[in-house]
């Protein structure tokens, strides 16, 4: 995937084949490209989004997007990209079109505590992290949505996590 020409659906983002992954700021991304590469991934099928370079993105799609775009899901999953970009997210997007390298992928987001993950085909957006976006984020920072950086170690994730 060309990040600097990316695939699209009625003018809004939509990476069929790929999975979608937000984690909580480059550290992550970094450590899930080494291991998707160490899976044997190649380099290519990895695209890197920073947080600002997805809020530029969604922005242009959003005011470019055709009207026909507000009847799916993908108009407001790109506006919670931005909102999570804002927040200090870096993305992922790992080309995975078959379903034993999409479950690898999700599992590896899962173990490394994403924020969101999707999974886009055809005709459906799986999501692939169980706990809606916001909830994610309230255990990603201990407390309620807007009131912590996210920033936060993993001990202090995984002991937010579990008191939910």
């Amino acid at each position: 995937m060309d990040k600097t020409d990316p695939p699209t659906s009625l003018g809004v983002f939509k990476p069929v084949g790929h999975i979608v992954i937000a984690f909580r700021n480059e550290a992550q991304v970094q450590a899930a490209v080494i291991a998707l590469l160490a899976q044997g991934h190649a380099s290519e099928a990895l695209v890197r989004y920073t947080p600002a370079e997805m809020t530029a993105q969604v922005n242009a799609q959003v005011a470019a997007a055709s009207p026909l775009a507000e009847f799916g899901q993908e108009i407001n999953l790109i506006k919670s990209h931005r909102a999570l970009a804002l927040r200090g997210c870096s993305f992922l997007v790992v080309h995975a079109p078959e379903d034993a390298q999409a479950e690898a992928v999700a599992d590896l987001a899962r173990a490394m505590k994403a924020v969101s993950a999707q999974r886009y085909t055809t005709f459906l957006i799986e999501e692939l992290i169980e706990a809606p976006v916001e909830e994610a984020m309230e255990a990603a920072q201990g407390a309620p949505q807007g009131t912590a950086p996210l920033e936060r170690s993993a001990e202090s994730l995984s002991a937010a996590a579990a008191t939910k």
